[in-house]
């Protein structure tokens, strides 16, 4: 058995599942995908349909309750439940529906047009146009949520810009799943980076959320690409990033000026040695997936703290060196991949889910991966997770970069 392999047993066998686990839907893990079953209707969908199932309850209680009960709250309800649902065509011609069907159960009743007849139709009529109005500053909103989606995306992109697919002749694929529905960006973050002395790159999360997080994202990230390709060493590097924070700390205002901080692994991939260089500080270990299935936790020989913890004491930086064999893919990830929850309360372990198994690419690995943590959790995620995935292909790698400057 080789160095780092995991020990065959059922668990591994049974391609990273435990005994008594369930097994995981198709689609999710090596077999191949299936036909999509036919998808029920949503409740939005459901409730579109409410409108005109309002108007015909309506027209049949109108036509077959007593002349003393009146169908009208069917028949604004209707205009009503469409604005904010539908558009403005389709809110127009509910409320004119309606207004139709309150008229015509009158006039089917027998009832001649009276004082009760006008003020049904006048209520109708009134509260449809009301709809008409709720549908308008709905759709305004609306309008405004989608422009402040495309400026998130925007920031996204220039914050948090997705990795070439190949750089400096490895492989990369990258994921980012937000816990707060409808958000981009938090506080996780990567940068890959090829430069003179191999493709570098890092991956964090930083303490706290909203825009202060978001915006030591960006101060990380952009200490990194500089420091990345003028530092000779991976540590020094590190240094690098510290002094931003620290720089950044002092802007700060709060608890967030004493308490600041960013768990950060970081990485170097020499050109052509077919090995990774590793200055972890105080983040989750990156996973190793030989090509066979085996797997391996790179995890540091001494603990460091964190970046922008450099107050409490000063430790040297020292970067560990591992086999990075032709075929084997890294894994980063941040703790919103190890402490997704699901709903007893169980974390995912990523390392015994993966072990065993074997993906085509990086690309399907962090596809299938966020997928898993998403059904595990429920679609409820406590934090955000970030996801850098680098493939050696199986010959080595082409020695892209450029000659480090005397």
């Amino acid at each position: 058995m080789r160095p780092g392999k995991v020990e065959e047993s059922p668990y591994a066998r049974a391609g990273g599942r435990l005994p008594g686990d369930p097994v995981p839907d198709p689609g999710l893990g090596d077999a191949p995908v299936p036909v999509r079953a036919r998808r029920r209707p949503g409740p939005r969908a459901l409730a579109r349909t409410l409108p005109a199932l309002l108007i015909v309850c309506g027209v049949l209680y109108g036509l077959l309750a007593p002349d003393d009960f009146t169908a009208v709250p069917f028949f604004t309800a209707a205009p009503l439940v469409a604005a904010p649902l539908s558009s403005l065509r389709t809110t127009v011609l509910t409320g004119l529906a309606s207004l139709a069907a309150a008229y015509a159960v009158h006039t089917d009743a027998g009832v001649h047009p009276a004082v009760g007849t006008l003020t049904d139709v006048v209520t109708v009529a009134t509260v449809a146009l009301l709809a008409v109005a709720i549908n308008r500053v709905v759709r305004r909103g609306d309008r405004r949520l989608a422009s402040a989606r495309e400026i998130a995306e925007a920031a996204q992109r220039a914050v948090l810009p997705e990795p070439d697919e190949r750089i400096g002749g490895y492989e990369i694929a990258a994921c980012y799943e937000a816990a707060r529905q409808d958000a981009f960006i938090g506080g996780d973050l990567y940068a890959v980076q090829d430069s003179p002395y191999g493709v570098r790159l890092v991956v964090g999360d930083v303490r706290g959320k909203g825009m202060g997080a978001v915006a030591a994202v960006a101060v990380v990230i952009g200490a990194f690409r500089e420091a990345a390709e003028q530092e000779a060493t991976l540590e020094a590097v590190a240094e690098r990033l510290e002094r931003a924070l620290a720089r950044e700390g002092t802007r700060r205002d709060g608890i967030d000026a004493f308490e600041g901080f960013t768990t950060a692994v970081l990485a170097e991939l020499p050109h052509g040695d077919g090995v990774v260089r590793i200055v972890n500080r105080g983040h989750p270990p990156p996973l190793l997936l030989h090509a066979d299935g085996t797997l391996r936790t790179l995890a540091p020989a001494e603990p460091a703290l964190p970046l922008g913890m450099g107050d409490l004491g000063l430790w040297p930086d020292r970067a560990t060196e591992t086999a990075f064999p032709s075929g084997a893919t890294l894994l980063f990830h941040t703790d919103g991949l190890s402490e997704a929850r699901d709903a007893h309360g169980r974390f995912y372990d990523p390392a015994r889910r993966l072990a065993g198994r074997t993906f085509p690419g990086p690309a399907a690995l962090v596809g299938r991966l966020a997928e898993e943590v998403r059904r595990h959790s429920g679609g409820g995620m406590t934090d955000d997770m970030a996801l850098l995935a680098v493939r050696r292909p199986a010959t080595s790698p082409t020695v892209t970069g450029r000659a480090p400057s005397a």
